[in-house]
């Protein structure tokens, strides 16, 4: 298998991500939340792994008449924002004016966000929290907070997108992925367990995802405020 096939194949499996998406829209239209979390859950862990497959097979070199950054922003909308906001807006947790003001910030922020060239940091975490609405929203099914408490997290996310706010990628921040890529992990496991058995309210899975949640959301702001030491 020649490299160029390998990393045209890289482009075919990243494109399974809309494949995925659209099985979980049709999930989401039929309001069956479970089914369509677990597809993005899939759609997650596609996106986990074509990033380091892109970069090992040097992608832009090898097949550089596909765009695989296009092609993964495109396909991260539907799954990361576009889905998940049609389901916190589908589900009843925000009621009335609140899911309306919920998916027009999601949907016109992470739109501006995704097109700005600046949402990289020099170590490869984010600046500003990167609209991974999939993975807030999942949480949110599993804990199902009063909806004050909902539209108050959608709010002071959709303002942090645009602040000076580090949020670690994590398989591309070196700093501190031996805990982070774990953790990473941890968290989809949760996120595809509690979606398996229905959000049921006594399963384990919830405190997982509470605790993985709370370090993704907050590794990147700590590195902010702990200075690197060499090897950290």
């Amino acid at each position: 298998m020649t490299v160029r096939f390998k990393a045209l194949f890289v482009h075919l499996f990243t494109a399974t991500g809309a494949v995925f998406a659209m099985l979980a829209m049709l999930a989401a239209v039929q309001e069956n939340w479970s089914l369509m979390f677990l597809w993005l859950v899939v759609a997650f862990v596609v996106d986990g792994i074509d990033g380091p497959l892109a970069r090992k097979y040097d992608v832009k070199k090898n097949a550089p008449e596909f765009d695989g950054v296009l092609m993964d922003l495109i396909i991260d909308y539907l799954t990361y924002v576009f889905i998940p906001a049609f389901a916190l807006f589908k589900s009843g947790l925000l009621p009335g004016w609140t899911g309306w003001i919920a998916i027009i910030l999601i949907t016109f922020a992470s739109a501006v966000y995704f097109a700005d060239t600046r949402m990289k940091t020099k170590d490869n975490s984010f600046s500003g929290f990167p609209g991974c609405w999939n993975m807030v929203v999942i949480v949110l099914f599993a804990l199902e907070p009063n909806f004050w408490a909902i539209l108050g997290i959608v709010v002071v996310l959709t303002v942090a997108m645009f602040l000076q706010l580090k949020f670690i990628h994590p398989v591309r921040t070196d700093r501190w992925r031996p805990v982070s890529l774990p953790i990473a992990l941890a968290w989809t496991f949760f996120a595809g367990w509690a979606a398996w058995v229905d959000f049921h309210p006594q399963s384990w899975a919830h405190w997982g995802l509470i605790v993985t949640s709370v370090y993704l959301t907050f590794a990147g702001i700590a590195q902010q405020l702990i200075p690197e030491r060499n090897g950290d």
